[in-house]
């Protein structure tokens, strides 16, 4: 007993079916086809959706709805992650590049200061956009909110 000599257990391994190659073969003719019929032609590939020429799903259910292609998407901070982010490096002023670093907002994002929470530092904080409520937080503790 050697390498030279390894086989497979008898009826373990079974050839693949040689599919139309002639007559003797018992898989010739129609070549498992069937007879006839879109499915027997070569080229034939069936479209995505397809349900047999019955109206498909997508057609049937109506559409709704719309996106406005002139959305702006903002990323919301808001004043008590501000607070909590002076205190924690002892910061007197904000701006996005900090927002950034920190991890609070991605590079392309633009921020939108939103204005839950309390705010007891006075901070002079630099964003795209400011909600009313997050200005008058800001300003009333002496700070200053710009826009960028």
């Amino acid at each position: 007993m050697d390498l030279s000599n390894l086989k497979p257990a008898k009826g373990s391994v079974k050839g693949r079916k040689r599919i139309a190659r002639g007559q003797g073969s018992g898989a010739g003719g129609t070549a498992t086809r069937g007879h006839k019929g879109q499915k027997s032609r070569s080229g034939y590939s069936r479209k995505v959706g397809f349900e047999g020429g019955q109206m498909p799903l997508f057609r049937r259910v109506p559409k709704f709805g719309f996106k406005n292609i002139n959305r702006v998407e903002y990323r919301g901070i808001n004043i008590d992650t501000l607070q909590k982010l002076a205190e924690e490096k002892k910061l007197s002023a904000i701006d996005v590049d900090l927002l950034v670093e920190n991890g609070l907002a991605s590079k392309k994002d633009l921020v939108k200061i939103l204005g839950r929470g309390e705010l007891k530092a006075k901070l002079e904080v630099k964003a795209h956009a400011f909600s009313k409520s997050a200005i008058a937080a800001i300003e009333a503790q002496g700070g200053v909110a710009t826009k960028i």
